[in-house]
């Protein structure tokens, strides 16, 4: 890679990695390390083809196609469902108000299956529509409507009446 070529990347990688790393957070559950993880893979592999991916009109976009890809991949393989525990560590409670909320959500969105949770991500986190949704998954536009719709039905029946309790305390 040429010395500018270079330099662009890092000077992308490092402007980028903190909402990589916040969408990878919200992709795994709130496990850092596997964020982390992801968010390396992520830049490794935009590292290795940067003089393309230079010429493209979003790179950015096309770093958060990639982590997706990347994390949907990850969980297909047989060890990623290992875990060394599934409870929160306790939290003090002089942080921020909406604390307990983003727990609360970030468990319920934990126990949706990996593609719900990309789909909402994308859609709600991320913002994107549904069609660009739908190309960064590989699936049909009606697909992305359709998970995205039974997923936050199962968010709410998971969180139940505690989210308007939770999101005005």
């Amino acid at each position: 890679m040429r010395r500018r070529d270079e330099e662009e990347f890092l000077a992308f990688a490092a402007a980028r990695s903190g909402p990589l790393f916040r969408s990878a957070c919200v992709l795994c559950s709130g496990d850092v390390h596997l964020a982390e993880d992801l968010v390396q893979e992520t830049l490794g592999r935009m590292y290795a083809t940067w003089r393309k991916i230079s010429q493209i009109d979003n790179p950015a976009a096309y770093a958060q196609t990639v982590l997706v890809r990347t994390f949907l991949t990850h969980r297909r393989r047989r060890s990623s469902t290992e875990r060394p525990t599934d409870t929160l560590p306790d939290e003090r409670e002089a942080e921020e108000q909406d604390t307990s909320l983003r727990l609360t959500l970030l468990d319920a969105m934990g126990r949706l299956a990996p593609q719900d949770r990309a789909v909402l991500l994308l859609r709600y986190w991320e913002d994107r529509s549904v069609e660009e949704t739908a190309e960064i998954l590989q699936i049909r536009p009606g697909a992305v409507r359709n998970r995205s719709m039974r997923a936050l039905g199962r968010v709410r029946d998971l969180l139940g009446h505690d989210i308007a309790e939770l999101a005005y305390h």
